[in-house]
């Protein structure tokens, strides 16, 4: 499970993660970095409080096109763990600054992607993006 700073939480800021984001896709998973967190009203905080705090904030996002249920859960089981994989790691950690935020999509072939593949896939992207 990611750690409580590293929770992207704020639906106004997946949105903005999304939509302004630079995003680079592979087979399992697109992944979308936005970098200077969106702050305000609807970030879900007051405007007072740093929305950078804690490191960088990722969010999963694993709709229905992926599979039912059973499946969806533990595709977003794998992601997280990828996630939290990803931010220990000592070489991605230069790179991913606090004011980042990430959002990893699943996509239909993440179902049957092993855990492997799915941090092969988005550590590739990521390094893309920031690099």
């Amino acid at each position: 499970m990611l750690p409580e700073e590293h929770r992207l939480r704020s639906t106004s800021l997946f949105g903005e993660t999304v939509r302004r984001g630079r995003k680079k896709g592979s087979r399992t998973a697109v992944v979308y970095v936005y970098e200077g967190q969106f702050e305000g009203p609807g970030a879900g905080r007051p405007s007072a409080a740093p929305v950078t705090a804690g490191g960088p904030r990722v969010g999963l996002v694993v709709s229905k096109a992926v599979g039912n249920a059973v499946t969806r859960h533990a595709v977003s089981r794998r992601l997280r763990h990828t996630a939290g994989r990803v931010l220990d790691d000592a070489e991605m950690a230069g790179t991913l600054r606090p004011d980042l935020s990430i959002v990893l999509r699943a996509l239909p072939a993440a179902a049957t992607a092993t855990s492997g593949e799915l941090e092969r896939d988005v550590r590739h992207a990521l390094r893309r993006l920031l690099g």
